[in-house]
């Protein structure tokens, strides 16, 4: 299975890149352009990893975040956050009260985000072949 990605930011050169690198790793990548977008097609269509800029408009990254731990079923969806701010957030903060997997300083190398997407793509993709073989039981 491949996973499915949503990356949310609102500078269309961080969005492209991203998207390319990880399209042409094989991840079935969506794109929004700010928090309020990302969370229509959340809605739509759950994601098996966000990836999210925190300073965005309509709704900045960590109201997403916010947002989606209210959900019974997306409360354990994975989150990276991408961010300008890096220096100013503690990302030990954000995984104990947000459940951030990690936390990428802007400006970053695409090389950097696919090391860090893979493992938890493996994570997905193994959960997701033991659910369907459970069901097949």
């Amino acid at each position: 299975m491949t996973a499915k990605i949503l990356l949310c930011d609102d500078e269309v050169h961080i969005l492209r890149a991203a998207e390319f690198k990880l399209a042409r790793a094989g991840f079935e990548v969506r794109c929004a352009a700010n928090g309020q977008e990302a969370w229509e097609a959340i809605e739509l269509d759950p994601p098996d990893l966000l990836i999210t800029d925190l300073q965005m408009p309509r709704l900045n990254g960590l109201e997403l975040i916010e947002r989606i731990r209210q959900r019974p079923d997306m409360e354990k969806l994975p989150v990276i956050v991408l961010t300008a701010k890096g220096f100013e957030l503690s990302p030990e903060r954000l995984a104990e009260k947000w459940g951030v997997l990690a936390v990428v300083g802007k400006p970053f190398s695409p090389r950097e985000l696919l090391r860090l997407v893979e493992p938890i793509a493996a994570q997905v993709a193994a959960r997701s072949t033991t659910l369907l073989a459970t069901a097949a039981r």
